[in-house]
């Protein structure tokens, strides 16, 4: 079932088995006050359950670019196209959120964003690997965040 997340009045909706939740939740409306923000879209997401087309996108990016596969839950994902990007998210029950920003029509504008809740452990999948930068967020808290460039063709 599709949740419109709401930004304003922050519920942690599909992310309770999350030790982080209030967190996540935080993080996720983060993103949906954004997107509403910069593009006028509403961030909706589906339980991971229902999203495998979704997250074999995201993981076989993942894997192929990185060598990279999380071990946590996916617990929700979200897909869609704002002018000519493809965005796909992650919601991982760690804290974890992973989303892919793919230009249509421009290779050199591709990414993986790796952003962590607050109060979670860098995972042990990019320990060592990444960089974090940290960004203070009113609905997330202090979010730690990091990327890489896709290089292939997805």
């Amino acid at each position: 079932m599709p949740y419109i997340v709401d930004f304003v009045n922050v519920s942690t909706v599909g992310l309770e088995s999350s030790p982080v939740a209030e967190a996540l939740a935080g993080l996720r409306a983060n993103e949906a006050r954004y997107f509403m923000n910069k593009y006028k879209h509403e961030f909706t997401v589906v339980p991971a359950s229902d999203s495998h087309e979704t997250l074999d996108y995201v993981n076989r990016i993942l894997k192929e670019e990185r060598d990279i596969v999380f071990a946590a839950k996916p617990l929700q994902t979200s897909r869609f196209q704002v002018e000519n990007i493809k965005f796909a998210y992650v919601f991982y029950e760690d804290g974890l959120v992973v989303n892919v920003m793919y230009t249509v029509d421009d290779p050199k504008k591709r990414a993986v964003g790796f952003k962590l809740s607050q109060g979670m452990a860098v995972p042990k999948e990019l320990e060592g690997k990444f960089k974090f930068a940290k960004q203070n967020s009113k609905l997330a808290g202090t979010i730690r965040g990091s990327f890489f460039v896709i290089k292939g063709e997805y």
